[in-house]
């Protein structure tokens, strides 16, 4: 399971023209699930998440998480991020699970976040064609996979 972390002070997600979640402050969290990949995944990565210090303190340093910030999570379903690039120029995807798996882990994560941040988790649909939109923050970006989790 791979994860695209951005610190944001905006972000939304629009399908067919219409907005289906906003934030303000927060996460626009990218995730794409893998073949291998199993709920431990889910609940390690929503720990590492939601305790994820990247938000200012009083004095500028980042030491607070999402919580204590006050900020929002958009999530995004993202598939594409177990692209494979080796062999020629068109990405394979076959490490991707299938949405048969992936859906029923993507609602996981969603309770799992919900419940470790104490807030309601904005998303886009799953398998949709999906346009985000974003202010980075910082720039903040931090990539998370269960396969590194050392």
């Amino acid at each position: 399971m791979r994860v695209v972390i951005q610190r944001v002070s905006s972000a939304s997600v629009t399908i067919n023209g219409l907005v289906t979640g906003s934030i303000a402050k927060g996460f626009v969290i990218l995730l794409g699930i893998a073949i291998e990949d199993t709920k431990e995944d889910v609940e390690w990565l929503c720990n590492k998440i939601a305790l994820l210090r990247v938000f200012a303190d009083e004095q500028g340093m980042m030491n607070k998480d999402i919580t204590e910030a006050g900020g929002s999570i958009l999530l995004v379903s993202q598939f594409t991020l177990h692209a494979q690039y080796k062999k020629g120029n068109r990405p394979s995807f076959i490490k991707a699970a299938r949405p048969e798996q992936a859906i029923p882990l993507y609602e996981f994560f969603i309770k799992c976040l919900a419940e470790k941040t104490a807030q309601p988790i904005a998303t886009g649909t799953f398998g949709a064609d999906m346009q985000v939109a974003l202010v980075n923050d910082g720039p903040v970006t931090i990539v998370m996979d269960t396969q590194n989790k050392e």
